[in-house]
């Protein structure tokens, strides 16, 4: 990268960056160990900006390694022949594509030089991350839906096995600028999902992120944060202990770009693509009108995810984004933890487990009395006993049905005969 974008713009690439042996090469005619692929990919991380179709489309065709030596070859011009090896394995390509893909060339040559993989994979080693690439058994299944805006690799920190961790995944987003309310529902939220066996992704930012990290973290639930910088930077630096948290807790630290990138306007919203891939469903706990949230929902959208949204006051500018994601469609009202499992198709018997605990506590002592038991109960005197006439006229019962029910009543612990009258049963009688 530039020196821009990294922290050492002095350190300069004394490898061939993607890892070709001597001697020539034709685009079509190399074929490519894993280690190669492995390096390739880490310079294609460093070369374009995430997200970037034109590369992704070029990988996609001619394999990591090809792709980027067909860029160097074409740094000087891209010829006739350089042309017609391209459309030797991607097909024919009209003038506009053909202009568009020598444009990507000539914007990515001038990062070539400060590129050396070999350097941020010792920086990786450093911080006892993993290199994850495509093919891996352990790389997220769900990022094969971004096609060509699919990352080449993902610099991860913490937790590897992300195809594990992200089997039962929930993205939970929101505004940076949030209310009590917005951070108190993100974190009861990811209390609640991470109970249930799932992990929370989210983007590691102030406000709703923190606060979905932070109820994930408090029950040592797995988590997931990704990065728009390198997994070496904790941004905001405010979060750095919460970073260290989620790691220390069984979760990850995850990026698309080396060590030392510096996170950037345009790598915060290309993140979101991968939030929204990574989960399986999004929900937008808080959002203003204009946020980076909704741009995270109208991804998650777009990859035919489901999408909730958490309903404010409306009266709160904060929610307003959320309110408009309700009213378009694009959202379905969720409250609770059962509801966002409901939409994520989060079914098993954890999620049943929960449901029978949640109808335990909803019972009360008395749902199983038939009417008439239930209005005698409610007419006993709670501190002078009555008779069973008089009980049975505030009930409005016979008094033979009075009878029958403070029978049963009593069996149960709910009523005291005192002689001939009846009373209501204290706590401690019970």
């Amino acid at each position: 990268m530039t020196g821009a974008e990294r922290a050492d713009p002095d350190s300069r690439a004394t490898a061939d960056p993607d890892g070709a042996e001597a001697g020539q090469r034709g685009v079509g005619g190399h074929a490519s160990t894993d280690e190669a692929d492995v390096r390739a990919r880490m310079v294609w991380s460093a070369l374009v900006e995430p997200g970037d179709v034109v590369g992704g489309t070029l990988v996609e065709h001619l394999g990591a390694v090809d792709a980027l030596h067909w860029v160097r070859q074409g740094v000087e011009g891209v010829s006739r022949a350089h042309w017609q090896a391209l459309e030797e394995r991607g097909g024919p390509l009209s003038p506009p594509v053909r202009a568009r893909i020598a444009a990507a060339a000539s914007r990515w040559s001038g990062r070539l030089a400060d590129i050396d993989p070999d350097r941020d994979r010792e920086e990786l080693d450093r911080l006892g991350g993993v290199l994850l690439v495509p093919g891996d058994p352990r790389w997220p299944a769900g990022l094969a839906d971004l096609a060509a805006e699919a990352p080449f690799c993902l610099w991860v920190r913490g937790a590897p096995d992300l195809r594990a961790m992200l089997g039962r995944a929930v993205a939970l987003v929101g505004s940076r600028a949030s209310t009590t309310y917005g951070e108190r529902v993100a974190f009861d939220l990811a209390d609640g999902l991470t109970g249930r066996g799932a992990t929370v992704i989210s983007g590691g930012a102030y406000g709703i992120d923190a606060a979905a990290h932070r109820g994930a973290v408090a029950r040592d639930g797995a988590t997931l944060v990704v990065l728009a910088g390198g997994v070496d930077r904790a941004y905001p630096a405010g979060n750095a202990r919460l970073l260290e948290a989620v790691v220390a807790a069984g979760g990850a630290l995850v990026s698309e770009v080396p060590p030392q990138s510096l996170p950037t306007k345009s790598r915060f919203l290309q993140r979101n693509r991968l939030i929204a891939a990574a989960g399986r469903a999004t929900v937008v706990v808080e959002a203003a009108w204009r946020s980076g949230a909704m741009s995270t929902a109208n991804h998650a959208a777009r990859l035919l995810r489901p999408v909730g949204a958490v309903p404010g006051p409306v009266t709160s500018a904060a929610s307003a984004g959320c309110h408009r994601l309700l009213r378009d469609g694009v959202a379905v009202c969720v409250t609770d933890a059962d509801e966002v499992s409901e939409l994520a198709g989060l079914t098993g018997a954890d999620a049943v487990a929960a449901d029978v605990a949640a109808d335990a506590r909803a019972r009360r002592p008395t749902d199983h009395l038939d009417p008439v038991t239930r209005r005698v109960l409610e007419a006993l005197p709670r501190r002078t006993a009555a008779e069973a006439g008089r009980v049975a006229a505030s009930a409005g019962v016979s008094a033979a049905e009075a009878n029958a029910a403070l029978g049963l009543l009593e069996l149960d612990g709910w009523a005291v005969r005192r002689g001939n009258a009846w009373l209501l049963a204290q706590m401690s009688e019970r």
